[in-house]
């Protein structure tokens, strides 16, 4: 909430964070965190329902590949939305469910 002053309130709800090595998925660290991400593929990236935004840390990410692009177009996802089990993670992130 902005109050006459220009000040913004932010809050933080359920935050979580977990640690994982280099080249564990989006998807494997959401679990790991308890995050309901759902799969209905067992992770091999067709379903599509593993959408996450990516808040912070997005320039770190590998480009989307032409197979995710069309798993999203087929799975009429939000292509702001980046497929968790197709995300190897290399450096720190913020996501969130949509």
């Amino acid at each position: 909430m902005e109050d006459p002053q220009g000040w913004t309130d932010e809050a933080l709800v359920d935050a979580l964070e977990v640690r994982v090595a280099a080249g564990t998925t989006l998807l494997e660290a959401a679990r790991r965190a308890s995050l309901p991400v759902a799969s209905a593929c067992g992770a091999d990236g067709v379903c599509g329902r593993c959408g996450l935004q990516i808040l912070e840390g997005a320039e770190t990410l590998a480009p989307e590949t032409e197979r995710e692009k069309k798993i999203k177009a087929a799975n009429r996802i939000d292509g702001e939305l980046r497929l968790a089990c197709r995300i190897a993670l290399v450096s720190d992130l913020v996501v969130t469910a949509p």
